[in-house]
């Protein structure tokens, strides 16, 4: 019989979690005390983020490793949209006492992982039963200085700039929930995402004015800048073009419209900033533009029709 939580027991088991975590040089204190001590400089950066299984991800369609990369990106992703750094991260995580502790080995190794690519450190956090897998990330970060990007700066005259992916997250998963495990690159999309780590410090430090990052769909969350800027987003689809996978997806489920995955697709976690046409960093591409008007989204001159996005209540 595999070795379970339940074998190991509660302390042990932290203990498992978190030794030889890598060093950090903001981290003065981190796991074994009641709580952990960061050197911050500044303006401190909060975010937090929960993940459910059965809503957030399956058993069956991703490995542990791929659940604790996509809980610790999908943390992030929130602090890079205000144009922060993050330095460390705590999880709250509650499992079930039959866990495997090899399916928690896994999670460790993908939670280690993304934070050596996101450039933060776990510090701590909490280990709970549960009838499910749970997984609460609280992420800190700085500014370095520099004020912070929300969401009610988007300006008139300003483009819509784009850095990371658009709806391939949303392609794997139509895929996955027909059965399938191809193409490989939107099912990777969707267990675990790859946001544009430190892209937001540096769209900050061009010159953008507000920022989000693309968890619940494109045209929702820039649903979320239209109404906080009290401005019009105008879209231009010609340059929201399907790539070649999403496009084998589309054919594949009967010849849907790719652009569906690209304007109602989340998970992605993408950062969409608004930003002077000649201030657009490099690595990042307009997708539209920023108007006087109605505070609403435009694609191609048009409302789009119901597009859904992601809503945890609907």
């Amino acid at each position: 019989m595999p070795e379970t939580i339940s074998d190991v027991g509660e302390h042990p088991m932290i203990q498992r979690l978190t030794a030889g975590l890598a060093a950090h040089p903001q981290v003065l204190l981190g796991p074994g005390d009641d709580a952990a001590v960061l050197r911050i400089a500044g303006d401190v950066v909060v975010s937090t983020d929960t993940m459910v299984e059965n809503v957030h991800f399956k058993r069956a369609w991703s490995a542990a490793e791929d659940v604790g990369r996509k809980a610790v990106a999908s943390a992030v992703a929130d602090l890079e949209a205000m144009g922060a750094h993050p330095v460390g991260i705590v999880i709250a995580l509650s499992v079930p006492a039959s866990e495997t502790t090899g399916w928690i080995d896994g999670f460790r190794q993908g939670v280690a992982s993304e934070c050596e690519r996101a450039g933060c450190a776990l510090v701590g956090g909490d280990l709970a039963r549960s009838s499910e897998v749970v997984i609460t990330c609280t992420v800190l970060g700085e500014l370095e200085g520099r004020a912070p990007v929300g969401r009610a700066g988007a300006l008139p005259g300003q483009v819509i700039a784009c850095c990371g992916n658009l709806g391939m997250a949303e392609a794997g998963l139509a895929v996955l929930r027909r059965g399938f495990s191809s193409p490989a690159a939107v099912v990777r999309a969707h267990r675990f995402p790859d946001p544009p780590y430190r892209q937001g410090a540096v769209a900050a430090a061009a010159g953008a004015t507000a920022m989000i990052d693309i968890s619940d769909g494109l045209v929702a969350d820039l649903g979320h800048i239209a109404q906080a800027s009290a401005v019009q987003l105008e879209l231009d689809s010609a340059r929201l073009r399907a790539n070649a996978d999403q496009q084998r997806v589309a054919a594949a489920l009967g010849g849907i419209d790719p652009a569906q995955f690209i304007l109602a697709g989340g998970d992605d976690h993408a950062l969409v900033a608004t930003i002077a046409a000649d201030r657009v960093p490099q690595g990042w591409f307009a997708i539209g533009k920023v108007s006087e008007g109605e505070p609403r989204v435009l694609v191609d001159g048009r409302e789009p029709t119901p597009l859904g996005g992601w809503d945890h209540f609907k």
